[in-house]
């Protein structure tokens, strides 16, 4: 039997949705000025485009998060023309966009193979240069996930998710038609007193078995990806999908769609999420929740209602769970004010550390002041 109670305090954070990476082009090969031979140019830097690839990969592939393209070779008696610098590819995940440090966009990666050059490598040493090559353009990039939403409903059919949207939305659903996919999800917006708006995507209602492709599968995972933060629904009474498939209590199906997830990419199960058991206005809805909180405490004395193969690996820890009625409106502001404090939380966590980022680079670049060049020309390696 698997055991959930030890692996149920996750960190958020290992989910990865933006990189900063260091970037060099290759220096050039020296040229020979006795017989005017010419040095190799230095390979470049290449972001391309590539199926099952995350964010998180990179990271934890390449934890330096430095890309460098191959010296050009010097020229030779054997070979006055020096061989060019192999490039460097990085290999990126598909739907993010590049940009440079200052937020300038370089480009999109929106399908497979899509390839992107980010810094050229130096030109080798010729007759113009005196025979000296040139070093590559260096600079930080920053490869994002383009977000389609701040959060993303995630539920099985008739779990009510259509109508808490636009419980929360006061507005029908808009239809948004992004490039990078063929399918098309609902955006709602959350209008707050002061203005704020929160955008919010009723994804497709995901069956079981969706990470293999059944109904709508890796399209509705893949939008999952590209919002900040999830919001499971669930029916508090729990669902059947159709008489020949099995009934699912709500806290079975709090298990399956985190299992769903899991299998698709482990990495999505550690968004910050939140936890909606909606139909409170049916009979014995406050004895099924208290069933319900009590199950997600101790999952593992519960764990033997599911096949061990349908049990994640490890459960989702909810920053809020919050009962609600969407035909009625119960519950649906309480919601609203849950989904802000999250959602202000992950920010004010972002922007503390782009401010150490900076103030680290700052602190850099002021060690030694008379050689500042090199110091930062050593600190942007470091």
């Amino acid at each position: 039997m698997v055991q959930l109670s030890r692996i149920c305090f996750r960190k958020y954070g290992n989910f990865v949705d933006n990189l900063r990476l260091y970037v060099r082009g290759g220096s050039g090969g020296m040229g020979l000025p006795r017989l005017g031979g010419q040095g190799g140019k230095g390979g470049d830097v290449w972001v391309v485009a590539t199926k099952n690839m995350t964010l998180k990969r990179i990271k934890d592939k390449y934890p330096q998060k430095r890309f460098i393209g191959e010296a050009g070779a010097n020229s030779s008696v054997r070979a006055l023309k020096g061989e060019k610098g192999k490039d460097m590819e990085i290999l990126a995940p598909i739907g993010i966009t590049v940009t440079t440090d200052d937020g300038k966009i370089v480009g999109d990666m929106n399908t497979e193979g899509d390839r992107l050059m980010v810094v050229k490598g130096g030109p080798g040493g010729t007759f113009h240069s005196a025979f000296e090559p040139s070093k590559g353009q260096t600079k930080h990039i920053r490869l994002d996930l383009k977000l389609i939403a701040d959060l993303g409903l995630v539920g099985f059919p008739n779990a009510g998710k259509s109508s808490l949207l636009t419980a929360m939305s006061n507005a029908t659903p808009q239809i948004a038609n992004y490039s990078f996919t063929t399918l098309k999800p609902e955006i709602g917006k959350v209008m707050y007193e002061d203005y704020k708006q929160i955008s919010v995507a009723d994804l497709p209602g995901l069956i079981e078995g969706a990470h293999i492709n059944k109904g709508m599968g890796h399209k509705f995972l893949k939008h999952v990806e590209r919002t900040k933060q999830l919001l499971f629904v669930v029916d508090v009474c729990g669902f059947q999908l159709a008489s020949k498939t099995p009934f699912r209590s709500p806290f079975e199906a709090v298990l399956l769609l985190t299992k769903e997830l899991e299998l698709y990419k482990e990495e999505l199960v550690s968004k910050p999420a939140l936890l909606v058991v909606n139909k409170m206005d049916l009979p014995d809805a406050e004895d099924k929740l208290a069933e319900l909180k009590e199950q997600l405490q101790n999952p593992d004395e519960f764990s033997h209602l599911l096949p061990d193969d349908m049990i994640p690996k490890s459960c989702i820890t909810f920053r809020h769970i919050v009962p609600v009625s969407a035909s009625t409106g119960f519950g649906v502001d309480r919601l609203k004010r849950c989904i802000r404090e999250s959602l202000d939380e992950d920010s004010t966590m972002a922007t503390k550390a782009i401010h150490q980022d900076r103030l680290q680079a700052l602190r850099c670049h002021s060690h030694h002041p008379t050689v500042r060049r090199q110091t930062q020309q050593i600190c942007l390696e470091d």
